[in-house]
C-alpha cells in the first residue's frame, strides 16, 4: 500500500522525502500507523524499478542537495494505473481500504464499485462477529469490556451505513452516465 501512496502523491507533483513523508503521515494516518523506516527504502527500491527518478533541476542536471525530489516516470504512471485499479481482496483491510479510498478521484468506477463493495462484506462480516461476541459474553464480561464491544459494534454500523451511501451514490452517478451515453436523437421526448 505504501507504494500505491507514494506513487498517487507524487501523481500530483514531484515531492522531495521529507515533504512525502509528511504527506503520507496526513493521508495514512487516519488510517494505519506509518513506518518512517520503511519509506526511504520504498523510494529506493521504487527508484531502481524505474517507478520514479530524481528530478531534474532548471538547467537539466539531477539536484545534488540535501533533500532528493523524486518524481513519477511514465513506467510509475502505468504501475499507479494498475495499482488503483486492483480490486483484490488486499484494498478491503482497514490498511489497504484508507490507501485506496484516498485516490478514488482515479480509480475507474468499476473498481471503486468492487473495492466498495468488498469493504462493506468485510465490515459486515467484522459486525456480526461483534454481535456474536458482545450476545455470547455480556453476562461474563465486565462493563468497560461490554463498551468496548458495543463501541466496535458501534463503529462497524456506523461504517456499513456510510459504505451504503457511498455505493448508492456510484450507482445513481453510474446510472446518470448511463442514460447520457446515448444522446437523444433529434425529435425524441426528454425523459430525464
Amino acid at each position: 500500500m505504501l507504494e500505491l501512496a507514494i506513487l498517487g502523491l507524487l501523481h500530483e507533483s514531484p515531492m522531495h522525502g521529507y515533504e512525502l513523508r509528511k504527506r503520507l503521515t496526513g493521508l495514512l494516518g487516519a488510517f494505519r500507523a506509518f513506518s518512517y523506516g520503511s519509506l526511504y527504502p520504498t523510494l529506493r527500491r521504487m527508484q531502481a524499478d524505474g517507478l520514479i527518478a530524481e528530478d531534474d533541476g532548471p538547467d537539466g542536471t539531477v539536484r545534488r542537495r540535501a533533500r532528493r525530489v523524486y518524481k513519477m516516470t511514465p513506467l510509475g504512471k502505468q504501475r499507479f494505473s494498475e495499482l488503483v485499479a486492483d480490486t483484490g481482496p488486499q484494498n478491503y483491510t482497514d490498511d489497504g481500504f484508507g490507501v485506496h479510498l484516498a485516490f478514488f478521484s482515479r480509480t475507474p468506477a468499476e473498481a471503486r464499485m468492487r473495492i466498495l463493495e468488498g469493504r462493506r462484506r468485510q465490515v459486515e462480516e467484522r459486525r456480526e462477529g461483534l454481535r456474536d461476541a458482545v450476545g455470547r459474553a455480556s453476562g461474563h464480561l465486565d462493563r468497560y469490556t461490554r463498551q468496548l464491544h458495543q463501541l466496535g459494534l458501534e463503529s462497524s454500523e456506523r461504517e456499513v451505513r456510510w459504505l451504503n451511501e457511498l455505493i448508492a451514490a456510484e450507482e445513481h452517478t453510474a446510472n446518470t452516465s448511463n442514460t447520457n451515453e446515448f444522446p437523444k436523437k433529434e425529435g425524441e421526448p426528454d425523459h430525464g
